[in-house]
């Protein structure tokens, strides 16, 4: 699509997305999510059935206990650090490079 005299317009389409004022941890609760899912992948890429035990304790807590809690009791740490998040991501990385050796 040609924006040609409308990058102003292009510049603030962000504005449509709803969720940055009406929601605004919607996105990052979506992060969080996603390196929790993650870190419990990467343990059940190590033990599975422990993991899945795991898993299930966590979600039997439901909105009884803290965040950090829940991830804890799945075996995943709570950390959005850089290290930690470089440390997931790389995980990522090791398995797509291996599905591409299989594949």
């Amino acid at each position: 699509m040609d924006w040609s005299g409308l990058e102003e317009e292009r510049a603030s389409l962000w504005h449509k997305q709803l969720h940055i004022f009406e929601v605004p941890f919607y996105y990052i609760e979506y992060g969080i999510a996603q390196l929790g899912a993650i870190g419990l992948w990467a343990q059940a890429e190590r033990e599975p059935e422990a993991a899945v035990e795991r898993y299930a304790e966590a979600l039997s807590l439901g909105y009884t206990r803290t965040l950090p809690e829940i991830y804890a009791a799945a075996g995943v740490r709570f950390d959005l650090g850089k290290a930690a998040v470089t440390h997931l991501a790389g995980a990522v990385a090791d398995e797509l490079r291996r599905l591409r050796a299989v594949h």
